[in-house]
């Protein structure tokens, strides 16, 4: 796989994982306190953040590291509450 596929692979796949995440949180298959829509979300952060870097998307950048870190506190939120 060339690094420009991976790049590609990565923003796609970070597509499906947001949108997919957004889709079962609004149809009410998961709870937005789930480790698997936090997961999701933070893993397509992960995958844009990549895409945009690669692709200079600056703003997008900056977006997806918010994305990242709200989804990394929310994680480490739920998982402290859910051990007590």
């Amino acid at each position: 796989m060339t690094l420009k596929t991976f790049i590609d692979v990565a923003g796609w796949t970070a597509a499906v994982l947001i949108l997919g995440a957004y889709a079962l949180l609004s149809f009410g298959k998961i709870q937005s306190r789930s480790h698997v829509y936090q997961a999701m979300n933070i893993i397509g952060a992960v995958g844009f953040i990549i895409n945009c870097v690669w692709n200079n998307a600056w703003p997008s950048v900056a977006l997806n590291v918010a994305w990242l870190g709200i989804g990394l506190y929310a994680l480490r939120r739920n998982f402290g509450a859910a051990r007590q």
